[in-house]
């Protein structure tokens, strides 16, 4: 299940006496690496307790729609940003009905009704209670705004009948949320990411190097992965783990991140450069550590290769991505970058004070292309990888369309 690693996970929890799953549910998601949040109604604590799933989860568990210490730091409108997926799992007819009335009455229903995830419902009740005309009415409503449906499963009931109605096994929960990142967007196309800095030597000691810290680079090689990509990761010095399924190739300078790139670039379609890459290095590197003296000192540097117009000089029919990271003036410069270096599509973000960009794990684009562009607001750094492979992807093949049309 890596396509669920580092994904943020809400977990509603409604009353159903199917709730005592939702403790193995918590563990099989997070055995498959996904964040989990727990969020239960009040009918549900009758079944579970909080602290159950809070030691599973590892998180603190919330039940209140009006508790003043949740909405000083993560709320019903938090909590709802926070998710990439809301799953309900046990949902109950009555929790299926509220849902389908759109109400915000307690905590869990606030939350679906202000979140822009994508919700799955796992129904779990009596088999009359779930063949009957309202719940497959509201059932029906739900899937007509998107809503997912996960089950239920067939068998013995806790109220000794057989039938419809019973929640699915935690294993087969998961596997279902797993799919919701698997969209085949870029299915069999080769990707190639930069990510992180590099570093320029000055002496054995020391060097030239900037604040990346890798972060976007890595996570849109996990996004690129999940959109069915093959993935080749030109990566500088960063503290990050290889996402699954990606090809991964360690450099330090800007001369290693070129050559790593021009060896591994014929059969690539698709370059997102994110890295980091350092525009000048020392003229000359000492061989011994240089020694502090009195007075200033200076040092000489020299420009290194310019990576992204090594790219695009190659080949017009490669799709090419830079990023632009400005401190002023962002649309302005980053238009002027998208021109001077022939890209197919630019990622610019503000850098510097409270703005995101290095050393967060959150971030805000801006894409421009020929002719268009779209703001992408601030978002944990998974999220907006996907959002901007999602757009790469419809990019890459208008293109494609139109040069073979």
């Amino acid at each position: 299940m890596s396509s669920l690693a580092n994904k943020r996970i809400l977990l509603g929890v409604s009353g159903s006496i199917a709730a005592y799953k939702s403790a193995e549910l918590v563990r099989r998601l997070k055995d498959a690496g996904a964040v989990v949040q727990v969020v239960m109604t009040e009918a549900a604590q009758a079944f579970v307790t909080p602290f159950t799933l809070q030691t599973l989860s590892e998180r603190p568990v919330h039940t209140a729609l009006m508790d003043a210490n949740a909405e000083a730091t993560m709320g019903h409108i938090e909590q709802a940003r926070w998710a990439d997926l809301i799953v309900i799992a046990p949902a109950s007819a009555n929790f299926i009905a509220r849902l389908a009335q759109g109400q915000a009455s307690d905590l869990l229903s606030a939350i679906a009704l202000a979140s822009e995830a994508p919700l799955a419902v796992a129904p779990a009740m009596n088999r009359q209670m779930w063949a009957s005309a309202a719940t497959q009415a509201n059932v029906a409503t739900l899937m007509e705004r998107g809503a997912k449906l996960l089950g239920p499963a067939s068998g013995e009931q806790a109220c000794g009948e057989v039938g419809a109605g019973r929640m699915l096994e935690a294993d087969e929960i998961v596997a279902h949320c797993a799919e919701y990142f698997e969209t085949g967007l870029l299915a069999g196309r080769h990707v190639l990411i930069t990510a992180g800095p590099t570093q320029e030597d000055i002496d054995p000691v020391r060097y030239i190097s900037n604040r990346s810290s890798g972060k976007m680079g890595f996570a849109l090689a996990a996004a690129a992965v999940e959109a069915g990509a093959r993935v080749t990761l030109v990566s500088g010095p960063v503290a990050l783990v290889t996402p699954d399924r990606v090809a991964r190739i360690d450099v330090r300078s800007a001369a290693e991140m070129l050559a790593a790139v021009q060896e591994n670039l014929a059969e690539q379609e698709i370059v997102i450069a994110a890295a980091a890459v350092a525009d000048y290095r020392p003229l000359q590197v000492a061989t011994q550590k240089i020694k502090k003296q009195a007075g200033s000192a200076q040092l000489s540097l020299e420009q290194t290769a310019d990576i992204l117009s090594t790219i695009t000089a190659e080949s017009d029919a490669r799709f090419v991505v830079g990023f632009a990271a400005e401190t002023e003036q962002l649309e302005a410069n980053a238009r002027v970058k998208l021109e001077k270096k022939s890209l197919d599509m630019i990622a610019a973000n503000g850098v510097g004070g409270e703005r995101g960009g290095f050393e967060r794990d959150e971030n805000a684009l801006l894409l421009l292309w020929q002719g268009g562009g779209v703001e992408l607001p601030m978002a944990p750094k998974e999220k907006l990888a996907r959002q901007l492979i999602e757009r790469i992807a419809e990019r890459f093949n208008a293109k494609n369309s139109t040069e073979d049309s």
